[in-house]
């Protein structure tokens, strides 16, 4: 039997999930990794904008505690904008949600999204495109996202 002592097992700091964080402009002005992230046509000041960062894989995708980090701002009608920070380059996927009543709940009828690479969506997926189309390689500088909102 072979006993290991004191060894450390590196563990990738996209590991933890659900981290709160506040939209701050500084990190998009710097070298990066980070995302600009731009949001057209949100429909009314009403409610809370909504940002998450996911990994770019099946098994987190708009999965409930698998986003990475988490800011909300005030809604603003027309065009809002986001610093998101990533924790290491890497592939990611970004949703926002305008929580219209600002009751932390996704009311179908009222509430609008956006998705990274802005991809269709339909009655048949409900707003849950498949992760393959919303993912998008961060590298370690400074990306921009233009992504649309979309109210049903």
């Amino acid at each position: 039997m072979i006993a290991i002592a004191g060894v450390s097992l590196a563990v990738p700091a996209y590991a933890q999930f659900r981290q709160e964080i506040r939209n701050d402009p500084a990190p998009c002005r710097g070298s990066g990794p980070a995302i600009r992230i731009n949001v057209a046509g949100v429909s009314n000041s009403n409610g809370v904008v909504r940002v998450q960062l996911y990994r770019g894989i099946e098994s987190d995708w708009l999965e409930s505690g698998r986003w990475i980090y988490r800011m909300e701002a005030p809604a603003r009608q027309g065009n809002m904008s986001f610093c998101m920070p990533v924790p290491q380059a890497g592939t990611y996927g970004i949703a926002v949600r305008h929580d219209v009543n600002g009751n932390g709940s996704t009311d179908i009828r009222t509430d609008g999204g956006a998705m990274s690479n802005n991809p269709n969506l339909n009655i048949f997926n409900l707003g849950k495109p498949n992760y393959r189309r919303t993912r998008f390689d961060v590298g370690n500088s400074v990306i921009t996202l233009n992504l649309q909102m979309r109210y049903l």
